[in-house]
């Protein structure tokens, strides 16, 4: 009879761990800090949460992001006073594709690493789970950019109120030690269309107001307290990038000139004059120069 029933016990304590390893779990936070000065979340299909680090980061010098000045320092002052313990904010950064906001983002990880900044990236369907990322990290002494890059939402995703209620609208007080740095196409973050400015009312006086449609689509937007606008690239400005690129792949003044027009028909053929397309022009250039192409 003990026999029996010392199985039946055994059993049941089997399945209860194997019932415990598909529940979620509370996330875990790493085991060493030091292994790595970016971390990525991911969500398991079990739905455990992990952070694992990015063992193989692109370097991204603040000096080599050409014709983003302006940009530039309103970015890197930002992060400056994060990192020294003064007052900073959350930052949005909008506008055309591939101008250098994801780049810059990961220029600023690498010139503050070494007085403490640390970056977590969360993909736009984990957004969820940021209070869960923010509650391991809040007692470090590092501090973190939480960054989601080529941020959107359609209508009524769950991202959206989380991250929503992570800037500036939880009962909890925000976390020092934590900033959101987001990046996107829409200055907005959700779809605007022609049937919302039917929501504009207009008083006797002529004054126009936003209705409820429009306030709610800015409501996310104008929690981040800094907002960096970046725009599309002149001919010259182009050219300028393109000239930066193929010199980090040391490629000599008098090839950089003899490129100039070829990157301008590259560029014709992408449709675009951004500055991901002047680094892909220099990566094919400087091969077919050289043979070969540093990484």
């Amino acid at each position: 009879m003990n026999d029996k029933f010392d199985k039946l016990i055994e059993r049941a304590e089997q399945l209860i761990l194997r019932i415990e390893s598909i529940l979620p779990q509370p996330l875990q936070a790493p085991a060493d800090w030091n292994e790595a000065i970016a971390w990525r979340y991911r969500r398991r299909s079990s739905g455990h949460g992990t952070l694992e680090p990015v063992r193989h980061l692109a370097q991204m010098p603040l000096d080599s992001l050409k014709e983003i000045d302006v940009q530039k320092e309103k970015i890197e002052r930002n992060t400056r006073q994060f990192v020294e313990g003064k007052p900073a904010n959350n930052v949005l950064l909008t506008g055309a594709r591939g101008t250098g906001k994801s780049s810059l983002i990961r220029a600023c990880l690498q010139a503050y690493a070494p007085q403490g900044l640390r970056l977590i990236e969360v993909d736009k369907a984990e957004l969820t789970d940021l209070p869960d990322i923010v509650e391991v990290v809040s007692g470090r002494p590092e501090k973190f950019i939480v960054f989601s890059d080529d941020l959107s939402f359609d209508e009524g995703e769950p991202g959206y109120k989380a991250l929503k209620s992570i800037l500036d609208g939880s009962i909890a007080a925000s976390t020092p030690n934590v900033l959101i740095y987001a990046t996107s196409n829409r200055r907005h973050l959700l779809p605007e269309y022609m049937k919302d400015n039917l929501s504009y009312t207009h008083t006797d006086d002529g004054e126009v107001h936003p209705g409820e449609v429009i306030e709610e689509k800015i409501s996310l937007s104008e929690r981040f307290g800094l907002w960096v606008s970046f725009y599309p690239f002149s001919q010259a400005e182009y050219l300028t990038i393109v000239g930066q690129w193929l010199s980090s792949f040391d490629i000599d003044a008098r090839a950089i000139e003899a490129a100039r027009a070829e990157a301008l028909v590259w560029a014709l053929e992408r449709g675009s004059r951004s500055g991901r397309v002047a680094y892909q022009f220099a990566r094919d250039y400087a091969g077919r120069l050289d043979g070969t192409v540093s990484a």
